[in-house]
């Protein structure tokens, strides 16, 4: 028997959950800042709501390899820079719902000003980098290294956008100049399913499996510059997403 969500109607009742329910938890947010703090606030309430979406949209997510990093990395003692592959917008909130530690992202600035968005995104702590032009693009990254030695965990999409046929594109080298400049360990990791879930300029939400794998941090210290890191980095991406794809065939 089909699972109600993969019918017509079911696209048609998880749209119409997502815009009741994505507006209603930002107001959530907003609300508890004045008595828990900014990233207080979204942390209590961000994950518990990407739990609830992927429950009630019938996705399931697993996480492996966590146990295998250092214990200052999962214990939130260590800051670091967690970069994965990009297949879906299904991708940041199913990593806020899996993800031990709390971590925000790098957005480009534009978004800071949208509704909804850009708001969970203040509240989150999110680092918006402006690439208006260079030297401002620079200074942005100069902040975002200093926040991030401050202790802050972030997630990076290397690629800079969402595949539109599943397969890893181009890296951007903006994230390695960062992770260089911050000087703290990069996580590699693979996130797989999205493209079935939520594929690239689609609104209509599947059920379907996520898989979420976590490498060995790679210290930037031991790259001379940011196109090896790059190099190092994908490689271990591009292994890890095979390994993630075969657990869900």
């Amino acid at each position: 028997m089909a699972n109600w969500r993969d019918t017509g109607f079911g696209a048609v009742v998880m749209m119409i959950w997502a815009l009741v329910t994505v507006p209603l938890t930002v107001l959530g947010i907003l609300l508890a800042v004045p008595f828990l703090g900014r990233r207080r606030a979204f942390f209590a309430i961000g994950p518990m709501f990407a739990r609830g979406m992927a429950w009630f949209c019938h996705i399931p997510f697993t996480l492996k390899g966590w146990e295998h990093l250092p214990e200052d990395i999962r214990e939130g003692r260590q800051s670091v820079i967690f970069m994965s592959n990009h297949e879906s917008q299904m991708d940041p909130p199913i990593l806020v719902a899996a993800l031990p530690v709390p971590a925000v992202y790098i957005a480009k600035k534009e978004l800071k000003y949208m509704p909804f968005i850009g708001w969970a995104g203040w509240a989150a702590g999110v680092i918006f980098i402006d690439r208006g032009d260079r030297e401002r693009a620079i200074r942005s990254i100069r902040d975002a290294a200093t926040q991030i030695r401050g202790g802050k965990n972030v997630v990076i999409f290397p690629e800079g956008t969402r595949s539109r046929s599943g397969e890893m594109l181009p890296f951007k080298k903006g994230g390695f100049a960062l992770a260089l400049e911050a000087g703290v360990p990069i996580v590699p990791m693979a996130t797989v399913g999205g493209f079935h879930v939520l594929s690239s300029g689609s609104v209509r939400i599947r059920p379907g499996r996520y898989a979420l794998m976590v490498g060995e941090p790679v210290h930037p210290a031991g790259y001379p510059d940011r196109d090896a890191l790059m190099k190092e980095v994908r490689a271990r991406i591009e292994g890890l997403v095979t390994e993630a794809r075969t657990s869900i065939a």
